[in-house]
């Protein structure tokens, strides 16, 4: 796994100048921050771009969460101020007023891929559909019954739905530092949590909406669920062993093995790159990086890393993001995303 680099920026304001090649070995690096499901995306490409650019020097990547990181990038502009907020959500408009109001006029949204994650099974097996309230049912620690909150006792799919197969629950998910496991719990554990009624039994025992969402998130410690912090070959091996596991993967990585999976549908959606890119697949949503304009040509480095970000070799479908789990968006749009930043669009 990607080690977290760590430091911090120290671009003072009279450090704010043009910097050729002797400059930029000294300087400081870019900071950057934000989502932490964007994060490994960023250490991927930071690592790469401060190989294949030695003159400058690699870029800092940090988590912290969509929201604190647009909080550091909205501060303003120059000494202690990102040059760059990863999110795995558009920026709100109050968060577009705290720019402004901070001097930071000039922002380039840029889209990079998408997050999307597919549940499959081993190819000789039976045909599955799934929805998010079956995942629920069949993974969340405490789920309902006659009104009541219980621990889960579901021990097959088909003790979940009558449609599943009679196959015992064993599940292989993202663990919780893997990039994918955010949409996992968004997408999946919340949409089924709030269908099947969890949601409100929780608040009604008497716990918060914060409090009901993280026991929605809560899944089984009983060895049906298991989280995989590896990469998707490590769960790959578990469905060889297992030929009736069920194991979570990106798309790319699926693609690249459907001969020995089989990919279930989720509400009816098959999952492809165009239902994920046009958001009709449920399990998935774009992601983002944003770049502080009047930073690019005087923060060392910064419009490199944008295209090197957008480069083919990153976002393409045979690069090592896609590798990692990366949905990459059709051919088109990848274009286009190069062509508006080249071009310096702003929001």
């Amino acid at each position: 796994m990607l080690k977290t680099m760590i430091a911090g920026l120290a671009l003072g304001t009279a450090a704010l100048v043009i910097a050729g090649p002797a400059a930029a070995q000294n300087a400081k690096p870019l900071q950057v921050a934000g989502s932490s499901t964007v994060l490994p995306y960023a250490q991927i490409v930071a690592e790469n771009f401060g190989e294949i650019y030695p003159d400058f020097p690699t870029p800092i990547v940090e988590s912290g969460g969509s929201g604190a990181g647009l909080k550091q990038f909205c501060s303003g502009i120059g000494a202690d101020t990102l040059s760059v907020a990863n999110s795995s959500r558009p920026i709100s408009e109050s968060e577009k007023k705290t720019c402004t109001d901070n001097g930071v006029t000039d922002i380039q949204e840029v889209k990079f891929g998408y997050d999307g994650i597919v549940f499959a099974t081993d190819a000789a097996g039976p045909d599955w559909k799934l929805t998010p309230a079956f995942v629920f049912k069949a993974m969340a620690a405490k789920t309902v019954a006659e009104g009541k909150v219980v621990d889960n006792a579901a021990k097959t799919w088909k003790d979940v739905d009558a449609s599943l197969p009679a196959w015992p629950i064993n599940a292989y998910i993202p663990g919780e530092k893997h990039g994918t496991r955010e949409v996992f719990e968004t997408k999946l554990l919340d949409t089924g949590c709030k269908a099947t009624g969890a949601f409100d039994a929780f608040k009604a025992s008497g716990m918060d909406d914060k409090a009901a969402t993280a026991q929605c998130h809560q899944v089984r410690k009983d060895g049906t669920i298991v989280d995989i912090d590896g990469d998707y070959t490590e769960t790959l091996a578990r469905i060889d062993a297992n030929k009736q596991g069920v194991g979570v993967f990106g798309l790319a990585f699926y693609e690249q093995n459907q001969d020995k999976l089989k990919v279930a549908t989720v509400n009816d959606i098959v999952p492809s790159v165009e239902t994920i890119s046009t958001g009709t697949y449920p399990v998935s949503r774009p992601l983002f990086f944003y770049v502080k304009k009047a930073h690019i040509g005087v923060a060392p480095g910064l419009k490199e890393y944008g295209d090197f970000f957008l480069s083919e070799q990153m976002i393409g479908p045979e690069g090592p993001l896609a590798q990692y789990g990366l949905v990459p968006a059709p051919d088109a749009e990848r274009d286009a995303y190069r062509a508006d930043f080249d071009g310096g669009k702003t929001m």
